[in-house]
């Protein structure tokens, strides 16, 4: 009987390093561990802070406070008092009481309210990482010395997983570089090209004007046939590139706020509702971004809608569900390759396969379309 829940833990904390040394972005690294620690060790809260070079936190991950209430509590917090303390020693902190310390001083209005406090910093030889700290166990004893094993078991595995993290994103940093410098060079060529002979052809159309109307005129429609290409090849190479906004934000605030923009710049009343998604593998949340970029510019530019809707839902398995639902005229899903060229469904199913999502179509002439993109779990 005894080994049970023995077995039961064990599997847990197996889990736990598992999905640690699964995660290649330090986003979704800093997510899993904060999320591991609170639900191994059954707190209400946890959180985990990465310290910059100017007394701040350069990022700061929670678990257990909702959106609203992080928006809230205001500015990251300082590196002051028992944060502090975590940040220059080895040892953890355990308290009974954290607002009893004297280092203890204060927290924001918005500030839940937090009393028994477990921490230590994640370490990675002499280099600090980072501080790991919970707190409000959910039990009548507190936080216990098994706990405190079993933090500093978990701050162990963080250390490597945050540190090969790092290495990775140094990693494709270097190849993103070397990629935006090949795509400035095929941008400049291939462009500049286009606009050339734009240039060249409507100067031609200018001088045939008064002397051959027909003529002139179809060189205009070169000129419109030659725009179009350099538009799109200016498009192509501009979506190559990962918007940075993901990195800072995430993908539910990048969206909300790319939402908020296209609402007020446009007749149609543009929204966005999200319910219950948790940070996403960085590659698929690049991918969610574009397709609802794609489906949004195609509702508002061709269908003619005065309402898109744009929701993200999280899945039982922990995925993500987007759908962009509009108003519209819609189409005849039976003519797909016509629909599917003007509207940029080829490359949508690209981008949604490539992250082992899943993307379906809806529409109906006079009654809208609604693109919809799953992608699974971790």
């Amino acid at each position: 009987m005894h080994k049970g829940p023995e077995r039961t833990g064990l599997a847990a904390v197996s889990t736990a390093l598992l999905a640690m040394s699964r995660r290649l972005e330090v986003r979704d690294v800093l997510r899993t561990i904060v999320v591991s620690a609170r639900e191994l060790l059954d707190a209400e809260y946890a959180a985990l802070g990465v310290p910059d070079d100017h007394g701040g936190f350069a990022q700061f991950v929670v678990d257990g406070i909702s959106p609203e209430q992080w928006r809230a509590i205001g500015p990251l917090p300082r590196q002051h008092g028992i944060l502090a303390s975590m940040l220059h020693k080895d040892a953890p902190e355990r308290l009974a009481d954290v607002r009893l310390d004297p280092r203890f001083g204060g927290w924001p209005s918005a500030h839940p309210e937090m009393s028994d406090f477990l921490g230590l910093p994640v370490r990675d030889g002499e280099e600090i990482l980072g501080a790991l700290f919970l707190a409000n166990k959910k039990g009548p004893d507190g936080f216990t010395d098994e706990d405190e094993e079993l933090l500093a078991l978990l701050a162990q595995h963080a250390a490597i997983a945050l540190t090969n993290a790092r290495l990775y994103e140094r990693s494709r940093e270097l190849t993103i570089a070397e990629e935006r410098s090949r795509l400035a060079h095929e941008l400049h060529d291939a462009v500049s090209q286009k606009l050339f002979s734009l240039r060249l052809t409507a100067q031609a159309a200018a001088a045939l004007v008064d002397r051959d109307p027909t003529r002139a005129k179809d060189e205009l429609q070169q000129v419109s046939a030659l725009a179009a290409e350099a538009a799109d090849e200016l498009r192509a190479a501009v979506t190559e590139l990962r918007p940075a906004a993901l990195d800072e934000d995430g993908l539910v605030a990048t969206l909300r706020t790319h939402v908020h923009v296209l609402d007020r710049a446009h007749t149609a009343h543009v929204t966005f509702t999200c319910d219950g998604v948790r940070a996403l593998p960085a590659t698929q949340e690049e991918a969610l971004l574009r397709v609802a970029q794609e489906a949004l510019h195609n509702a508002l530019r061709h269908s003619g809608a005065d309402r898109v809707e744009v929701t993200l839902t999280r899945t039982a398995d922990g995925g993500a569900v987007l759908k962009v639902l509009d108003s519209g005229k819609g189409f005849d899903p039976q003519n797909v390759r016509r629909a599917g060229r003007h509207l940029g469904l080829v490359s949508m199913r690209d981008r949604a396969s490539g992250v082992g999502g899943l993307l379906t179509v809806h529409s109906e002439p006079g009654r809208g379309t609604t693109i919809e993109m799953e992608v699974p779990g971790g």
